[in-house]
């Protein structure tokens, strides 16, 4: 028998006895290799028998010897991929622990000799890159010679690849698991130019990350039904998977914070004008608005480098509160559609002031008291107002009850506002941040745009925010699901009310009730609690004048839809009090006084003179609408002869008004079914 054939009989008589008897196996085999030392077949049957039995130290011996020993064998290799597979895996299964443990067992240089051959021959490049990262990670003098040149291979890839999102599974190995490797081990040395690379790389794929939205993970879920995404149960318990990275490794912890340190690692790296210790984003921006006033007198290498400062410093403050104060505001976009306990919230014009500033005397009945208040002052009315004053330091009024973190969510807007003001107060930040939102496309981010419109709103620059407006309309038209057949989307919805409050400012009056009347198509009628008005919450008072605040308000139909009355009797008002005749908009607004009666008794008391100055009055529609019984009772007194015997045409076809003069500028033609029946439910 040759020396092969006593091998294979050795073994194969081990193989047999490995039921009945383990240790009469494991001496055939002893023998064997005694006899036969050289031979692989031998060595790896016995490596197999402590292996299935889970002996960790007896088979990491055994795995050693093969390695050192016979490193050509291809099963040698397929056995430790097997065991490397298991480092990188999730799993907790008792196998997979056995195989790490196993491994645990080797001398530290077989270790990484084992994981560099095992790199080299993976010709997957994710895979590749996994088991050079667990090389990095376990031997971290490795990352001077192998850290930069992994970093450089994923960007790379994810070129190749042609990912179309900056989330994917090459840059998020590079920037959580590698690029924290690099830039903290002080012997790797980075030109500041690369540093910079790395930084924006590392800021793009966080605030994506961040802010992804739910039609984001939709497509990433393709596999599971849009329904089950959209409830509110399956929503929240879903995680977002990063393709070709599993579950675990797609999670993380902290986003916001591994970003700030990384600019902080890059900032002392680069010898930027660092504080020592956390500071908040106000002393942050103060800070860069300090440097800023230096900046031209540096030389040019110290003008880049904090030009370079200035511009990530502040383009990281400007993000995080912006996605913070969106993410308040409307929580559906980042959390799904039902995100819990939170309504949407809209910045609007505040225009609860368009009753007047008078004081109403509640147990008085007005129209008894008619002839005594011919000298009251003045009633307030829109035409009195400055609503288009530039935005600085303009009040918004929000309900506590409605945003309980309304504190923080209004500091968040105001740190984005003035971030935004000084990375456009000098040219050469101006020039640079523009640069990288053109690379980075922030123009198709939804979220960022919801922002930017309230901004613009706020500093009352109204054209301009119609005009984002219609760009927030495409972006949502690009990547919306299509809404319910007689609903309209909530962004939609957004934008039809926003629309209307900037056309209030700008006194595009007919544009105003067009948008709203737009808008009453997607209501639903609030209930009615009794028939008692809304009272406005209470909330102090600003210091400020009237006609320049804001609101923040629900997005919901309760709250949208006496602010839309109120715009329409804003807009109604100057119409109806101007010198001109217009009964029709004079009829307009007793018609919408009823809906929060009795706050608009004082401007119900102003158009009954003026009617009376007039000394005649045509509104057809007037018995279809009017109910209020305050309000009839004091046309009633208008026809007897104390009351002046007021010729008053309130039934349809009961005369022609003649046109006392011609409209100034705009036109409403809209009949009272037109501007009622679809504001408001049945008054009474």
């Amino acid at each position: 028998m040759s020396a092969q054939g006593d091998c294979e009989f050795l073994v194969q008589r081990a193989r047999e006895l490995v039921p009945q008897d383990l240790w009469a196996a494991k001496a055939w085999l002893i023998t064997a290799r005694s006899l036969y030392p050289t031979d692989f077949n031998i060595q790896y049957e016995m490596y197999t028998i402590e292996r299935n039995a889970e002996r960790t130290a007896t088979a990491g011996r055994l795995l050693y010897d093969m390695f050192v020993s016979f490193p050509d064998q291809p099963v040698v290799w397929r056995e430790i991929s097997i065991i490397t597979s298991a480092l990188r895996n999730d799993s907790q299964d008792k196998q997979t622990q056995f195989l790490r443990s196993l491994f645990e067992t080797l001398p530290g240089r077989v270790q990484c000799e084992m994981l560099l051959k095992v790199t080299e021959q993976c010709f997957n490049t994710l895979e590749r890159s996994e088991m050079l990262l667990l090389l990095l990670r376990r031997f971290p003098e490795t990352v001077v010679q192998h850290g930069v040149g992994l970093g450089e291979a994923l960007l790379e890839a994810e070129t190749i690849e042609e990912q179309e999102s900056p989330v994917n599974c090459f840059r998020k190995l590079f920037v959580c698991d590698v690029l924290p490797l690099i830039i903290n081990n002080h012997d790797v040395r980075l030109p500041a130019n690369l540093l910079y690379k790395y930084l924006n790389k590392a800021a793009e794929f966080y605030i994506n990350y961040v802010t992804r939205s739910t039609q984001t993970e939709n497509q990433h879920q393709g596999a599971q039904d849009t329904s089950d995404l959209m409830s509110p149960s399956k929503r929240s318990s879903q995680k977002y998977i990063i393709e070709g990275l599993t579950e675990k490794s797609s999670q993380i912890v902290d986003p916001w914070e591994r970003l700030f340190k990384i600019l902080n690692v890059v900032g002392m790296r680069c010898e930027w004008q660092m504080d020592k210790g956390r500071r908040s984003y106000g002393e942050i921006l103060h800070r860069m608005k300090d440097l800023c006033r230096y900046m031209n007198n540096f030389d040019s290498e110290a003008h880049a480098k904090y030009k370079n400062q200035v511009v990530y410093s502040t383009m990281l403050v400007f993000f995080k509160n912006a996605f913070q104060y969106v993410n308040s505001i409307q929580p559906s976009l980042f959390q799904g559609p039902n995100a819990p306990n939170q309504v949407p919230l809209v910045l609007l014009e505040d225009v609860s002031n368009v009753y007047g500033d008078v004081e109403i005397d509640r147990n008085k009945h007005i129209h008894k008291k008619r002839k005594l208040a011919e000298g009251r002052e003045k009633t307030m009315s829109s035409d009195d107002e400055d609503c288009s004053a530039k935005g600085r330091n303009r009040h918004i009024v929000v309900n506590k009850a409605e945003l309980a973190n309304s504190v923080e969510v209004l500091e968040s807007f105001k740190w984005a506002r003035e971030s935004w003001e000084l990375l456009y107060s000098l040219e050469f930040l101006d020039k640079e941040f523009t640069r990288i939102c053109l690379a980075w496309k922030t123009d198709t981010w939804l979220w960022l745009r919801i922002f930017l419109t309230d901004m613009i709103i706020y500093q009352g620059q109204y054209k301009k925010a119609i005009a984002s407006l219609h760009h927030l309309a495409a972006l949502q038209g690009s990547i919306s699901q299509p809404p319910i057949t007689g609903q309209g989307t909530l962004e939609h919805q957004r934008a039809l009310i926003q629309l209307a409050t900037c056309h209030f400012a700008l006194g595009e009056y007919r544009m105003t009730c067009e948008k709203v009347l737009d808008l009453m198509c997607y209501m639903v009628l609030p209930i009615q609690d009794g028939g008692k008005s809304q009272e406005e919450p209470t909330k102090i008072k600003p210091k400020f004048r009237k006609g320049l605040d804001l609101k923040l308000l629900p997005c919901t139909s309760k709250a949208i839809m006496p602010y839309c009355l109120h715009l329409m009797l804003a807009c109604f008002k100057l119409r109806a009090f101007t010198d001109n005749r217009d009964d029709m908009a004079l009829g307009h607004v007793i018609v919408l006084l009823q809906q929060e009666w009795p706050r608009g008794e004082n401007l119900f008391l102003k158009a009954v003179n003026k009617i009376c100055q007039q000394g005649n009055f045509q509104y057809e529609n007037f018995f279809n609408y009017v109910t209020n019984i305050d309000m009839l009772e004091e046309f009633a007194y208008l026809r007897t002869q104390e009351g002046g015997k007021i010729h008053l045409e309130l039934l349809p076809n009961q005369g022609m008004l003649i046109n006392h003069s011609r409209p100034f500028g705009w036109s409403l033609q809209m009949s009272s079914r037109d501007v009622v029946s679809m504001c408001t439910p049945p008054l009474g």
